[in-house]
C-alpha cells in the first residue's frame, strides 16, 4: 500500500513523453510525433525503488503490491501523463483547459525535455533548437495559470465580498485551495516576496512574483533531459547544468528509449535487467544487429550511471516532495495474522509522526492510538515520534 502520490508527465508534443510513460508503466499508450497523440490523461502503475527491510530480519518479504528483487521493493506510484502543452495553454489553447485541471491532480512534476533540440515549441520537427526555451516556456504557462486564479482572490477581496476582517492571505488561501495550499504557506510566502500585506499596493510584477513561489511551492517540478543518448543533447546538458541562472532546478538526465528497449528485451528473456540498474547481462540469442543496440544503450548506461527514467521519479518523490517510505510491522515484529512479512511499503508525507502513520494505516486505528513499537529495536515510540525513512513500525491501537 501507500499514499496515493501522483506525479504528472508534463512536456510539449513529440519530445518522449509518452514514451518515457510507457518505459515507465510498460503500459501500451499509442507514441507519435504529432500532437495530442496522448488526448486523455493516461494514468499508469510506475513503481519507485526502496531497500527493503525484510533482509535485516533474515526474512524474505511477501508483498501485497509491487514486488521485490533481489532485496529491493519497488512500490506502486501513479504516474499521470497528461494532455498536449501548447503555447497558450493558460488561455485554453488547444487542451489547455483539460491540460490544467488534470495537472491540478497531481502531487509533483516530471517535464520531460527533448534535450537534442530536434523539436521547436510546437512539437515538430527542427535543428538547433534551445531546451532553456522549453523549460522556460512550461514554467511561463504555469505562472500565468497561478497569476489568472491569484488575481481572482484580489478582486474578490478588493470587492468587498469579504468581510472587513478578512486577511488577504485567507482570501488567497481559498480562492487557490485547489492548489492544496493554505492560509499559513500563503502567509508565508507573501513574507519570502516581500510584497507586503495590502493588495491594493501590489504592481503587476509583485502579483506574477508571488504567483510564481506558489507555484513553485505547490507544484514543485524535476527536469527530465530526454534523448541524451544523442551528442547534440549531451552537449546541452553539459552548458545548462552549468549555467548558475538554472541551478533552481533539478535536472535528471534520462533516455526513455533505452529503458523502454531493455525493459522490452528483459520481457523476452533476451537481457536480464532490474529497472534503474547501471548494467545488464545479454542472456538470449541476438543477432549482431541486436547487440550493437545493446551495446550502445550499455555505454550510455555506464555513463550516466542509469537510463534515467527511474531515477526521474525516485527524485521527483523522495527528493523533491521528501516522501517518507515506512514499513508497517506486526504483532511478531514482521509478520501479520496472516502470516504475510511485511506485505505493505506505505509512501508518507515527511515529518509524519507516529501518529499520523497510524492514521495513513486506517482512521480508527488513529483514532485508538496507544504507542508504536521501533521493530529493529523494540523501543516504545510516543504518538510525536518522527517517522524516518524505511521505518519498519507496529501501531499499539485499541481499535
Amino acid at each position: 500500500m501507500s499514499t496515493s502520490y501522483r506525479i504528472g508527465l508534463v512536456g510539449k508534443p513529440s519530445v518522449g513523453k509518452s514514451s518515457f510513460f510507457n518505459a515507465a508503466t510498460m503500459n501500451d499508450v499509442p507514441e507519435g510525433a504529432y500532437p495530442f497523440t496522448t488526448i486523455d490523461p493516461s494514468v499508469g502503475e510506475a513503481y519507485v525503488r526502496v531497500d527493503c527491510a525484510a533482509p535485516e530480519f533474515d526474512e524474505e518479504c511477501t508483498p501485497n503490491v509491487g514486488y521485490c528483487d533481489h532485496g529491493t521493493r519497488f512500490v506502486p506510484t501513479k504516474l499521470v501523463d497528461v494532455a498536449g502543452l501548447i503555447p497558450g495553454a493558460h488561455e485554453g489553447a488547444g487542451l489547455g483547459n483539460q491540460f490544467l485541471s488534470d495537472l491540478n491532480e497531481t502531487d509533483v512534476l516530471v517535464h520531460v525535455v527533448d534535450f537534442s533540440g530536434q523539436t521547436d515549441l510546437e512539437g515538430e520537427a527542427t535543428e538547433g533548437h534551445d531546451p532553456r526555451d522549453d523549460i522556460a516556456f512550461l514554467e511561463e504557462e504555469l505562472d500565468q495559470w497561478y497569476l489568472g486564479v491569484l488575481e481572482k482572490g484580489i478582486n474578490r477581496y478588493e470587492s468587498g465580498y469579504t468581510t472587513e476582517d478578512d486577511a488577504i492571505e485567507e482570501e488567497l488561501a481559498e480562492q487557490m485551495s485547489a492548489f492544496k495550499t493554505n492560509e499559513d504557506e500563503i502567509k508565508r510566502l507573501i513574507r519570502r516576496t516581500d510584497v507586503g500585506f495590502e493588495p491594493d499596493a501590489w504592481d503587476d510584477d509583485d502579483k506574477l512574483e508571488l504567483a510564481r513561489e506558489i507555484r513553485k511551492e505547490t507544484k514543485p517540478m524535476v527536469i527530465a533531459a530526454n534523448k541524451m543518448d544523442t551528442p547534440e543533447a549531451q552537449a546541452n546538458y553539459e552548458e545548462i547544468t552549468s549555467d548558475p541562472d538554472y541551478e533552481h532546478l533539478t535536472i535528471v538526465p534520462c533516455s526513455a528509449h533505452a529503458e523502454k528497449a531493455l525493459k522490452s528485451a528483459d520481457k523476452a528473456d533476451v537481457v536480464d535487467y532490474r529497472p534503474g540498474d547501471a548494467d545488464f547481462d545479454i542472456v538470449g540469442d541476438v543477432s549482431s544487429e541486436q547487440e550493437e543496440g545493446l551495446e550502445q544503450i550499455r555505454e550510455f548506461l555506464s555513463a550516466y550511471g542509469a537510463t534515467g527514467v527511474q531515477a526521474a521519479l525516485e527524485t521527483a518523490l523522495f527528493d523533491v516532495l521528501g516522501v517518507t517510505p515506512v514499513f508497517p510491522g506486526g504483532a511478531n515484529g514482521l509478520g501479520n495474522e496472516r502470516g504475510e512479512v511485511l506485505p505493505d511499503c506505505y509512501l508518507i508525507p515527511p515529518n509524519s509522526t507516529a501518529e499520523d502513520f497510524a492514521y495513513s494505516l486506517h482512521s480508527d486505528i488513529g483514532d485508538g492510538f496507544l504507542h508504536a513499537i521501533d521493530c529493529r529495536s523494540n523501543r516504545q515510540l510516543g504518538k510525536d515520534y518522527e517517522v524516518e525513512s524505511r521505518d519498519v513500525i507496529e501501531i499499539i491501537t485499541t481499535n
